[in-house]
């Protein structure tokens, strides 16, 4: 090696998969099925069961965790966030307005969400309408927030182009000193929450030879018809 042969790193090597590698990823599901017996009357009850037993599962890290799912001009475009509400009316999240799912909501409010529960081979695929909760709702929400949490909402224009990490920094350090810690914290006008009220929930479970168990609620009126799809 000459001196000014530049030496491989870790982040220079190609670690990827090979395709057949990438195909063979696959796994054998088991024997426990959804049967339509199996179901509460209504999804909004099936699903607080479901998350309910995902919150107790040692694996599952932020049972609470959902795929967010927008479409703008420019297309769809998904994420991850928390659920922070199951109701009658719907599910509730919260979020920077400003931000790119805020736009989109407000382009778009016909939304996504998913529960991807895999160590219980389960998820949940809720399709709905977004809208935001009132300012009461979500002033609630937030004074409930640890400090940190509430000074990061003040100091992210979320989705905004960031000049370095340092900048970040230094407006969170600059709202720190605003609002110190042990005072109370406003809610940013910018920042709030949503709810999704649904249009239909489904319930998969898998199955062996990927015959799964697909059931989906679907609002009809003032209740909810229940149907079996092909997996």
């Amino acid at each position: 090696m000459t001196l000014d042969t530049p030496m491989s790193t870790s982040r220079d090597r190609d670690f990827g998969l090979s395709r057949d590698q990438i195909r063979e990823m696959r796994r054998s599901y088991g024997e426990q099925g959804l049967a339509e017996g199996d179901l509460a009357a209504d999804p909004i009850t099936q699903f607080r069961n479901w998350l309910a037993e995902a919150a107790l599962n040692p694996v599952i890290v932020e049972a609470n965790a959902m795929v967010l799912s927008t479409v703008d001009d420019q297309g769809p475009q998904s994420r991850t966030v928390l659920l922070k509400e199951v109701s009658d009316l719907g599910f509730s999240f919260f979020t920077n307005y400003e931000s790119n799912k805020g736009k989109a909501i407000t382009a778009n409010p016909h939304v996504s969400l998913l529960f991807p529960w895999y160590a219980m081979e389960r998820q949940v695929i809720i399709r709905g309408v977004a809208e935001k909760v009132s300012t009461s709702a979500s002033n609630e929400y937030f004074s409930t927030r640890p400090w940190s949490s509430q000074i990061g909402a003040w100091a992210s224009s979320q989705s905004q182009d960031l000049e370095s990490r340092e900048h970040l920094q230094n407006r969170y350090d600059e709202f720190a000193m605003k609002y110190p810690e042990g005072t109370p914290v406003p809610m940013p006008p910018h920042w709030g929450g949503y709810l999704v009220s649904p249009r239909s929930v489904e319930f998969w479970q898998g199955r062996y030879s990927r015959l799964h168990d697909r059931l989906i609620f679907t609002r009809s009126g003032s209740g909810w018809q229940l149907a079996r799809l092909h997996p």
